[in-house]
């Protein structure tokens, strides 16, 4: 039988973003594999079996990522971490996590299928990005490493601080709210839609 061609939940989407006035970059991240990791952190024998695995700790403190390489590791929860490499690396990662976690009560799962990455860059994503969320994602704390889970447009989401100057944001969401969000951010994004608040503000008469 046949391999079936794999795609992207905004492979026909591509082009849109290169064809308005947007405020920021967008694109979908296509070559990334996701790796959901449960387990106990103060399982001493735990953290080495996957650290010998990662060649880098998973990270303990809340809303933090470590990167190393190809291989990025986002802090969810006290027991839980995505892990994120390139797909041609995913059987390996998944293959290794297992076999060096079959003695601990710990759980790896593939769910490279289950979320979209889309990648924001530039000097306002910032800006876009409050537009859908309580969360005020311009305070100094939100600095490169940082991760948050939150409501985004109605819609469970996480945010991952990827670099600033320009500031570089990985949104990561549900695939099948794929099409909906990366609609969403075409219309907050344009430039018709910038907020005053953030513009240079003329200094008034006195």
């Amino acid at each position: 039988m046949p391999d079936l061609p794999s795609t992207t939940a905004l492979q026909h989407r591509a082009q849109d973003a290169e064809s308005q006035p947007l405020l920021i970059d967008m694109r979908e991240r296509e070559d990334v594999a996701m790796i959901d990791l449960r387990g106990n952190s103060s399982d001493k024998a735990f953290m080495k079996n996957v650290s010998a695995v990662l060649g880098v700790e998973l990270p303990t403190s809340p809303r933090t990522s470590v990167k190393k390489g190809n291989t990025t590791v986002l802090w969810l929860s006290i027991d839980q971490w995505l892990i994120t490499v390139p797909l041609k690396a995913q059987d390996k990662l998944w293959s290794d996590l297992s076999g060096n976690l079959a003695k601990n009560l710990a759980f790896a799962c593939n769910m490279s299928d289950a979320r979209t990455i889309i990648q924001l860059t530039g000097d306002q994503v910032r800006e876009v990005l409050i537009k859908g969320t309580s969360v005020d994602l311009t305070l100094p704390q939100f600095n490169p490493g940082t991760v948050r889970r939150l409501l985004f447009a109605d819609v469970a989401a996480l945010v991952h601080f990827v670099r600033s100057n320009p500031d570089v944001v990985d949104l990561y969401v549900f695939r099948s709210y794929a099409n909906y969000v990366w609609e969403w951010l075409l219309q907050t994004a344009h430039e018709d839609t910038r907020l005053e608040l953030f513009r240079s503000q003329t200094e008034p008469t006195v």
